[in-house]
């Protein structure tokens, strides 16, 4: 499936590649189990096949696609036991990442940022832009990821924050918003700041906890014709 592309300016095309290829992915415009062709899309992007190998690689690294030998590059089709796993490896990460900045003497100063972006998901929510309020959740989550100092944890929490965004999209039809959003966030930040590192770890794998029954309630809610209000991180 090709789609229509303008051309692309030379410098970083391999990130520019996987942006624009990352962006369709997400957005439903290659479904799940689509081949991607190489040849189609280097003519439509105006690029050579090298750079858009590497883009290609890039996203499998990410899981955003998969690599079948002597078949090719596809849209992976994710199913319930998918997300469960996204989740927990999730899990694993950021609760990794608390512990190392409770034990830091950056913590506050952590905790002030995180609260700084609960505040900007307030606003976002209050105006109803739920969009701007899912993208501030990513980015809280990814700020006390980074936060811990490590290259490697980072580097690793961008391939499962990458599938979460999948996950979201071809399982739910999207990042589902909630009411508490910003106070649950918030509530996380204060005790990242100065509570016991057991009630932070705590509050943190409760925010995150049973992404499958987010999943079921979206289902159901389609299935009844109503939307859903749940929040699926």
């Amino acid at each position: 499936m090709a789609l229509a592309r303008r051309p692309l300016a030379r410098a970083t095309l391999s990130v520019q590649i996987a942006e624009r290829i990352r962006d369709d992915i997400l957005s439903g415009a290659y479904p799940p189990g689509a081949q991607l062709h190489e040849v189609e899309l280097a003519v439509g992007f105006g690029v050579s096949r090298g750079p858009l190998r590497e883009a290609m690689q890039r996203l499998v690294q990410e899981g955003l696609l998969r690599s079948e030998p002597h078949r090719g590059m596809f849209v992976p089709d994710l199913t319930e036991a998918d997300l469960l796993d996204v989740f927990f490896v999730r899990t694993t990460l950021e609760v990794a990442a608390l512990r190392r900045v409770a034990a830091g003497d950056r913590r506050r100063a952590v905790a002030d940022t995180l609260a700084g972006i609960a505040d900007r998901m307030d606003r976002a929510m209050k105006a109803g832009d739920w969009a701007a309020g899912g993208e501030l959740d990513f980015a809280f989550h990814r700020s006390l990821v980074d936060a811990a100092g490590s290259e490697r944890l980072s580097r690793t929490y961008t391939t499962v924050q990458a599938e979460t965004r999948l996950c979201l999209h071809r399982l739910m039809g999207g990042y589902r918003s909630s009411a508490h959003l910003a106070v649950e966030h918030h509530r996380l930040a204060g005790l990242i700041a100065e509570a016991p590192v057991e009630a932070a770890v705590a509050e943190l794998q409760k925010h995150l906890a049973d992404p499958a029954r987010y999943l079921r309630k979206v289902r159901a809610a389609a299935q009844s014709g109503h939307g859903s209000s749940e929040q699926t991180r």
